[in-house]
């Protein structure tokens, strides 16, 4: 079967495409006909080498850490061949040999039927960059969110900030309020439904941010992008706020006034999913697959490629910044 496989750490090129033997499905497990692959950032940062369990003992390793497909033999009471669904497992695609692969046996606590009217590309996406789980994880662990208080996710083509505004909605904040680096990009955001977007090419995060909220600040900011935003994320918060550090697509080096974090009385705190136990990751993704299936949530999908252009895939993630997730099918 076709798959990509990294065989040593390094640029894109190590997303090679290579032929393995089928696997089998042990008892327990379901042998998953893939159809399509969702691609996170932390994919790119594993193969890199800026990721700890980037080893040389840990090569090589297929990729991805989920994806979409049909049930082609179980060995599982739970799913029947034809079954339609969400694959995960815990370390695919960095710990344990991941999704990207024509075929995956996976135990079957590790799939999810997906509802019928998610395509197998929006599917993939509402997986990809773990955008809803990581949102829904800081709005019900890190703090008690309420109806009615105020959210900042930057990075509206991003997994995080685009799918943290839309589970905000879901959560009844009163206010969901996002960046985009460009006007074209803030445009395009509005158009599709975003209210609150803030354009950086013409005032900063900052400013933005206690515009809109009457010079309050947000109760939450779930940042992804941190590097030079990092300063403003916490200049953006409410007396009392949180910010939720989960990611640093615009850098991994930043600044802060210290007087926001004291006088604002601030908390900040690292976010990464080793935090939580697989019965609290499970019963969250539970939760979001229920607002999939009722039409809470919108998966965007900015592109698909086919599986032997991996490298490509993977690049126009990182370098294009695309509004939405880019996701490849077999």
């Amino acid at each position: 079967m076709k798959a990509v496989q990294y065989q040593a750490y390094g640029d894109y090129h190590q997303n090679r495409v290579v032929d393995l033997p089928k696997p089998q499905a042990a008892d327990g497990e379901v042998l998953v006909d893939m159809k399509a692959f969702g691609i996170n950032p932390l994919d790119n940062t594993f193969r890199s080498g800026h990721f700890y369990a980037a080893t040389a003992e840990n090569l090589p390793r297929v990729g991805g850490q989920s994806g979409v497909g049909i049930v082609a033999e179980s060995k599982s009471a739970d799913f029947a061949v034809g079954d339609r669904v969400f694959v995960t497992g815990r370390g695919f695609g960095l710990v344990a040999d991941g999704t990207w692969r024509e075929y995956v046996a996976a135990p079957a606590a590790g799939l999810a039927k997906v509802p019928d009217h998610v395509d197998d590309a929006h599917a993939a996406a509402f997986l990809a960059g773990a955008g809803y789980l990581t949102a829904y994880l800081v709005l019900t662990e890190f703090t008690q969110f309420k109806e009615g208080q105020t959210i900042l996710a930057p990075g509206i083509g991003g997994a995080v900030g685009m799918e943290a505004v839309q589970l905000a909605k879901v959560f009844r904040a009163s206010k969901a309020i996002t960046t985009a680096s460009t006007t074209a990009k803030a445009e395009q955001a509005k158009a599709a439904g975003y209210e609150h977007v803030i354009d950086l090419s013409e005032e900063s995060m900052r400013d933005g941010v206690l515009r809109i909220t009457n010079g309050k600040g947000v109760d939450v900011v779930i940042d992804g992008v941190s590097g030079k935003l990092t300063k403003d994320s916490v200049g953006s918060l409410a007396q009392g706020g949180l910010l939720a550090v989960v990611g640093y697509a615009g850098g991994r080096e930043a600044e802060v006034d210290v007087t926001d974090i004291i006088w604002k009385a601030a908390t900040i705190r690292g976010f990464t999913m080793r935090l939580f136990t697989p019965e609290k990751l499970g019963a969250a993704q539970a939760k979001l697959r229920e607002y999939l299936a009722e039409k809470k949530l919108q998966p965007t999908v900015a592109k698909t490629f086919p599986l032997d252009q991996a490298p490509d895939a993977v690049r126009y993630l990182i370098e294009a910044r695309p509004f939405g997730r880019v996701v490849m099918t077999a």
